[in-house]
C-alpha cells in the first residue's frame, strides 16, 4: 500500500485514543484549560455520566475571535512558544492536542469572550478536514466548552463506557482532586440538572482544612499532621495522616507537583518508605501533599496523560520526601508517647499508652526521669510507671531540611500500633504538681554563682528561653552532670550558651556542626563507613583524567562509603555513606574530584584518610539559617554520642569559651 497523509479527523481520532479515555478525561482537559486561563469559578454540568453532555464554563480570560479558529487545530497553543518554554512548564496544558482530539470524537462547541472584546463568538469543527466555523454568540467574559454525544462516531469506544453512575463517579473523583490542588477556585458540579458538589474558594487568609475536610472527611482532619519542609528550591507542604488514620485501601492519596495532579512511582515509593515502620502490611497511608520544585528541574512531558514526571535530581527529591514523612511521623509519635504538647509544653488530655516491650530497646530517658522521682503519682510498685498521651486534632511539623540530615532514626516509630484509643481521666492536681517539679531544672546546691545567674537571667534579652518540655530533659538531670553540659539558650541566632561545672560557656554552633560531622565520619578511619545504595544512580560527565583519579583512589572512597564507577566519559555514583544522603551530589562529586587531585601521592593512606575526613566534615557543614534551641540540643547530643573521654574534653577546650560573669554579677549587686 502507498504511504498517504491521514485526514485531519482520522489523525485527531487516533490522538484521542490517548487523550480521551473516558468522559472524565474530557473534563480533566477542559477544567485544566480553565485553570490556565486564570478562572476563579468553574461550573461543570454533566448529563448521563458525560456520554450525553459535558459542559465546562469559566470566568477566565477568554479566547479572542482570531484565536478561536486555531483553538480547535492540532498542536495549536498559547502556553508555549519555544523549547525554553517546554523545559520550564508551569501551565497544566501545553501540547495543544486536547480540543482537537475531543472535537474529533464528539460534537464540540466552544464559546468565548475576552474582556477587551464587546461580543462573544462560537466555534465548532465539522467535516472530513475538521474545518472550523465561527459565528456570533451571547456570552459573558470567559469561556464555555460543550461536548455533546461523546464517541458518537466511534462506536467501538462508546461500547466500552461503563454505566452512567460509574462514569460520573470518575468525574466526581477527578474534581475532588482538582479542588484539592487549587483552594483559590470555586468549583461547582451538576449531574442531570442536580447540584452534586460545591467547593467554595478559600479566602487568602482562610483555613484550607475546611475544603480538605469536605473532600477527605472528618477522620482525616482529626489525624492529620501538617508538613511544611523547605530545602533550597524544593518545598513539601500538606498533610499526612498518623497511623491511627490509616485506611484499608489507597483511596485517599493525593499528591501534586507544581499544582499538577500526580501518580508518580518515585514519589509513591518515597512515601511508602516513610510510612514503612508505622503501618501494618494491610494498611494504607492517607495524605494530601504538595511538592513545589524549580520547573527547570522537572520534565512533565513524559506521560501521555501527564500523570508522571521525571525529576532531574530524582534521588534528591526521593530522599527529601522520605525524610519529611519519616521525621514527621517520628516526631508526632514521640510527642504523643510523652503526653506533652511540643508547642506549649502542657500536659494534654490523656489516654493510656503501654509501650511494647523490646529486649533490644534503649532505655527511655523520660521513663528514667519518672522512675527517679519517688513521689510521682500513678507510679506502679514494680518501679515502672504509666505514661499518658493523646493526639491533637491537627498536629504541626515544621523544620528546615538542613536539620534532617543529621537526625537519626528514632526507636519510637514502631510503637504506633500498640497505642489503644480508650480515654482515661485527666491528670489530678497532685500529678500536675509532681510533673512540674520533675520538669523544673534544679540548681546546683551550695553554688552562689548558680544562684546569682538565676537572679540575673532576665537581663539576657537576646537569649531564646528553654521551653519546659520533655524535649529538654536528659538523663544527666537524674544521674549527675556529664558530657558537654546542658544547653541553656541560643545567643544572637548562631551561638550556643551552655552550663558545665560551675561556669557558663559559649560556642559557635557552626563549629559544633563541623565537630559533629567529624564524629560521624570517624568510623571511616577504622572499619569504614556503611554504604547506602542510591535508588537511582547519579551520572556525571568526567574527563579521562578524573576517571583515572577515581580508579586510583577507589580504596579511599570505599573507606568512606562512596562507590563511583567510571563508564566511558561518565562517572556513575552507585552509593554513598549516610551523612551524604541529603547532599547535592551533582555539586559534591566535582568538588571531591578536585580534592583528590590535590592529595600528595607521597603521603600514606592513613594521612589521606585523615585529610579526607576533615575535608568531608567541612563540606557537610554549611552556613545555616538562625539556629533553634532544638537544633542546638540535638547537635550537642550527637557529639556526645560520637566522642567520649579525652576526645570530648579536647574538643571542649578547643571550641568552648568560658564566660567571666563575676564583674557582671558584682555590677548587678551594686545597682
Amino acid at each position: 500500500m502507498a504511504i498517504e497523509i491521514l485526514p485531519a479527523r482520522l489523525a485527531n481520532q487516533i490522538a484521542a485514543g490517548e487523550v480521551v479515555e473516558r468522559p472524565a478525561s474530557v473534563v480533566k482537559e477542559l477544567v485544566e484549560n480553565s485553570i490556565d486561563a486564570g478562572a476563579t469559578r468553574i461550573d461543570v454540568d454533566i448529563e448521563k455520566g458525560g456520554s450525553k453532555l459535558i459542559r465546562v464554563r469559566d470566568n477566565g480570560c477568554g479566547i479572542s475571535k482570531a484565536d478561536l479558529q486555531l483553538a480547535l487545530s492540532r498542536h495549536a497553543t498559547s502556553k508555549i512558544h519555544s523549547l525554553d518554554d517546554l523545559e520550564a512548564i508551569m501551565s497544566l496544558g501545553f501540547r495543544g492536542e486536547a480540543l482537537a482530539s475531543v472535537s474529533s470524537v464528539s460534537r464540540l462547541t466552544i464559546t468565548s469572550r475576552p474582556a477587551e472584546q464587546q461580543e462573544a463568538w462560537s466555534a465548532f469543527a465539522e467535516g472530513r478536514e475538521m474545518a472550523v466555523n465561527v459565528k456570533p454568540a451571547a456570552h459573558p467574559v470567559g469561556c464555555t466548552v460543550e461536548v455533546v454525544d461523546l464517541f458518537f462516531n466511534t462506536p467501538a469506544r462508546r461500547k466500552f463506557l461503563r454505566t452512567d453512575k460509574t462514569e460520573f463517579g470518575h468525574i466526581d473523583e477527578l474534581l475532588r482532586r482538582i479542588a484539592l490542588s487549587r483552594f483559590d477556585i470555586t468549583i461547582n458540579l451538576r449531574h442531570n440538572g442536580t447540584q452534586v458538589r460545591q467547593y467554595r474558594r478559600v479566602p487568602e487568609n482562610g483555613d484550607p482544612l475546611r475544603r480538605v475536610k469536605a473532600i477527605c472527611g472528618q477522620k482525616f482532619v482529626e489525624h492529620a499532621l501538617r508538613i511544611d519542609l523547605h530545602h533550597h528550591d524544593m518545598a513539601l507542604t500538606g498533610w499526612i495522616c498518623t497511623p491511627e488514620g490509616a485506611r484499608q485501601q489507597n483511596d485517599m492519596q493525593h499528591c501534586f507537583v507544581n499544582q499538577r495532579m500526580m501518580k508518580d512511582k518515585l514519589i509513591n515509593h518515597a512515601i511508602r518508605q516513610g510510612y514503612e515502620q508505622s503501618l501494618a502490611h494491610d494498611q494504607y497511608a492517607a495524605f494530601v501533599l504538595y511538592i513545589d520544585v524549580d520547573p527547570h528541574q522537572v520534565d512533565v512531558n513524559v506521560h501521555p496523560a501527564k500523570h508522571e514526571v521525571r525529576f532531574h535530581q530524582a534521588r534528591l527529591v526521593h530522599d527529601f520526601i522520605y525524610q519529611a514523612i519519616y521525621d514527621g511521623l517520628q516526631q508526632a509519635a514521640l510527642s504523643a508517647e510523652n503526653g506533652v504538647d511540643p508547642d506549649t509544653g502542657e500536659i494534654r488530655e490523656a489516654v493510656t499508652y503501654q509501650p511494647r516491650a523490646s529486649a533490644t530497646a534503649k532505655p527511655n530517658p523520660y521513663q528514667q526521669a519518672v522512675d527517679a522521682f519517688p513521689d510521682y503519682p500513678g507510679k506502679r510498685e514494680g518501679g515502672g510507671s504509666s505514661l499518658t498521651t493523646s493526639s491533637r486534632d491537627t498536629a504541626s511539623y515544621k523544620h528546615d531540611a538542613s536539620d534532617s540530615s543529621h537526625r537519626g532514626r528514632s526507636s519510637h516509630g514502631s510503637e504506633w500500633a500498640g497505642r489503644p484509643a480508650a480515654p482515661s481521666s485527666p491528670p489530678s492536681k497532685q500529678a500536675t504538681q509532681a510533673y512540674q517539679a520533675l520538669m523544673t531544672p534544679q540548681s546546683d546546691a551550695g553554688t552562689d554563682l548558680g544562684g546569682a545567674m538565676q537572679r540575673s537571667a532576665t537581663t539576657l534579652s537576646h537569649f531564646e528561653s528553654i521551653p519546659a518540655t520533655l524535649d529538654t530533659v536528659s538523663t544527666t538531670e537524674c544521674t549527675g552532670q556529664s558530657g558537654l553540659g546542658k544547653v541553656l539558650a541560643v545567643v544572637e541566632q548562631h551561638y550556643v550558651l551552655m552550663s558545665w561545672g560551675e561556669g557558663l560557656w559559649l560556642v559557635d554552633h557552626h563549629r559544633l556542626e563541623c565537630w559533629r560531622h567529624q564524629g560521624a565520619l570517624q568510623p571511616a578511619l577504622g572499619e569504614g563507613l556503611v554504604t547506602q545504595p542510591l535508588l537511582i544512580p547519579q551520572r556525571l560527565s568526567a574527563s579521562e583524567e578524573e576517571c583515572q583519579r577515581v580508579i586510583q583512589y577507589q580504596a579511599l572512597l570505599g573507606q568512606f562509603g562512596i562507590h563511583i564507577r567510571p563508564k566511558g566519559q561518565q562517572l556513575m555514583v552507585m552509593s554513598v555513606c549516610q551523612p551524604l544522603r541529603q547532599h547535592n551530589l551533582q555539586a559534591f562529586i566535582p568538588a571531591l574530584l578536585d580534592f583528590l587531585g590535590g592529595l600528595d601521592p607521597d603521603q600514606s593512606h592513613t594521612d589521606h584518610s585523615a585529610s579526607m575526613c576533615s575535608w568531608l566534615a567541612k563540606q557537610l557543614t554549611v552556613a545555616s539559617d538562625p539556629v533553634s534551641l532544638a537544633q542546638a540540643v540535638q547537635t550537642v547530643s550527637d557529639i556526645e554520642q560520637y566522642w567520649q573521654g579525652d576526645a570530648l574534653e579536647k574538643g571542649r577546650q578547643r571550641y568552648f569559651k568560658r564566660l567571666d560573669l563575676t564583674s557582671v554579677i558584682e555590677a548587678l549587686q551594686h545597682d
